[in-house]
Protein backbone atom coordinates (compact mmCIF):
# COMPACT_ATOMS: atom_id res chain seq x y z
CA UNK A 1 0.00 0.00 0.00
CA UNK A 2 2.68 2.52 0.97
CA UNK A 3 4.79 1.60 -2.06
CA UNK A 4 1.96 2.63 -4.37
CA UNK A 5 1.42 5.86 -2.46
CA UNK A 6 5.08 6.83 -2.54
CA UNK A 7 5.17 6.06 -6.26
CA UNK A 8 2.22 8.36 -6.85
CA UNK A 9 3.78 11.06 -4.71
CA UNK A 10 7.10 10.73 -6.57
CA UNK A 11 5.37 11.18 -9.92
CA UNK A 12 3.25 14.10 -8.70
CA UNK A 13 6.29 15.90 -7.29
CA UNK A 14 8.25 15.19 -10.48
CA UNK A 15 5.50 16.68 -12.66
CA UNK A 16 5.05 19.76 -10.48
CA UNK A 17 8.75 20.48 -9.94
CA UNK A 18 9.34 20.24 -13.68
CA UNK A 19 6.62 22.82 -14.27
CA UNK A 20 7.98 25.06 -11.50
CA UNK A 21 11.54 24.98 -12.85
CA UNK A 22 10.45 25.65 -16.42
CA UNK A 23 7.97 28.42 -15.72
CA UNK A 24 8.46 30.03 -12.30
CA UNK A 25 12.19 29.95 -11.49
CA UNK A 26 13.50 33.17 -13.01
CA UNK A 27 17.26 32.89 -12.60
CA UNK A 28 19.46 34.09 -15.47
CA UNK A 29 21.99 31.34 -14.68
CA UNK A 30 19.49 28.68 -15.79
CA UNK A 31 20.45 27.81 -19.34
CA UNK A 32 20.28 24.76 -21.50
CA UNK A 33 17.53 22.20 -21.31
CA UNK A 34 16.67 21.11 -17.77
CA UNK A 35 14.52 18.06 -17.18
CA UNK A 36 13.53 16.29 -13.99
CA UNK A 37 14.45 12.63 -14.48
CA UNK A 38 13.21 11.13 -11.22
CA UNK A 39 12.19 11.87 -7.65
CA UNK A 40 12.86 9.76 -4.57
CA UNK A 41 10.87 10.61 -1.45
CA UNK A 42 11.98 9.13 1.88
CA UNK A 43 9.66 6.73 3.71
CA UNK A 44 8.58 9.41 6.19
CA UNK A 45 8.05 11.96 3.38
CA UNK A 46 10.41 14.45 4.99
CA UNK A 47 12.90 14.70 2.09
CA UNK A 48 12.48 14.58 -1.66
CA UNK A 49 15.63 14.00 -3.67
CA UNK A 50 15.04 15.44 -7.13
CA UNK A 51 17.34 14.32 -9.92
CA UNK A 52 17.73 16.69 -12.85
CA UNK A 53 19.45 16.27 -16.17
CA UNK A 54 20.96 19.36 -17.76
CA UNK A 55 21.97 19.38 -21.41
CA UNK A 56 24.64 21.89 -22.29
CA UNK A 57 28.31 22.65 -21.72
CA UNK A 58 30.03 21.94 -18.41
CA UNK A 59 29.92 25.65 -17.52
CA UNK A 60 26.17 25.79 -18.22
CA UNK A 61 25.63 22.69 -16.08
CA UNK A 62 27.62 24.16 -13.23
CA UNK A 63 25.81 27.51 -13.32
CA UNK A 64 22.40 25.87 -13.67
CA UNK A 65 23.08 23.58 -10.69
CA UNK A 66 24.13 26.56 -8.58
CA UNK A 67 20.90 28.34 -9.51
CA UNK A 68 18.77 25.27 -8.77
CA UNK A 69 20.45 24.67 -5.42
CA UNK A 70 19.87 28.33 -4.55
CA UNK A 71 16.17 28.07 -5.45
CA UNK A 72 15.39 24.89 -3.45
CA UNK A 73 13.41 26.85 -0.86
CA UNK A 74 11.38 28.60 -3.53
CA UNK A 75 10.67 25.28 -5.26
CA UNK A 76 9.48 23.79 -1.96
CA UNK A 77 7.20 26.77 -1.33
CA UNK A 78 5.68 26.54 -4.81
CA UNK A 79 5.33 22.77 -4.40
CA UNK A 80 3.34 23.42 -1.24
CA UNK A 81 0.90 25.50 -3.26
CA UNK A 82 0.32 22.80 -5.87
CA UNK A 83 0.36 19.56 -3.84
CA UNK A 84 -2.00 18.88 -0.97
CA UNK A 85 0.09 17.07 1.63
CA UNK A 86 0.21 17.54 5.36
CA UNK A 87 3.97 18.19 5.27
CA UNK A 88 5.82 19.24 2.15
CA UNK A 89 9.20 17.45 1.98
CA UNK A 90 12.51 19.30 1.98
CA UNK A 91 13.80 19.55 -1.57
CA UNK A 92 17.28 18.24 -2.39
CA UNK A 93 18.36 18.71 -6.01
CA UNK A 94 21.00 16.39 -7.46
CA UNK A 95 22.51 16.17 -10.93
CA UNK A 96 21.59 12.95 -12.73
CA UNK A 97 24.38 11.89 -15.04
CA UNK A 98 22.80 8.59 -15.99
CA UNK A 99 21.76 9.71 -19.48
CA UNK A 100 25.24 10.99 -20.29
CA UNK A 101 26.78 7.80 -18.96
CA UNK A 102 24.42 5.74 -21.10
CA UNK A 103 25.28 7.76 -24.20
CA UNK A 104 28.99 7.32 -23.49
CA UNK A 105 28.59 3.53 -23.14
CA UNK A 106 26.51 3.42 -26.34
CA UNK A 107 29.23 5.32 -28.21
CA UNK A 108 31.90 2.93 -26.94
CA UNK A 109 29.83 -0.10 -27.95
CA UNK A 110 29.33 1.32 -31.44
CA UNK A 111 33.09 1.91 -31.78
CA UNK A 112 33.78 -1.68 -30.74
CA UNK A 113 31.17 -2.98 -33.19
CA UNK A 114 32.74 -1.04 -36.06
CA UNK A 115 36.15 -2.65 -35.43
Amino acid sequence: MTKHRSGRINEEIKKNVSAIINSKVKDPRLSGMISVTRVDVTNDYSYAKIYVSIFGSEKEKSESMKALKKSQGFIRKELGRTISMRHIPQVIIELDEGLEYGMKIDKLLREIKEK
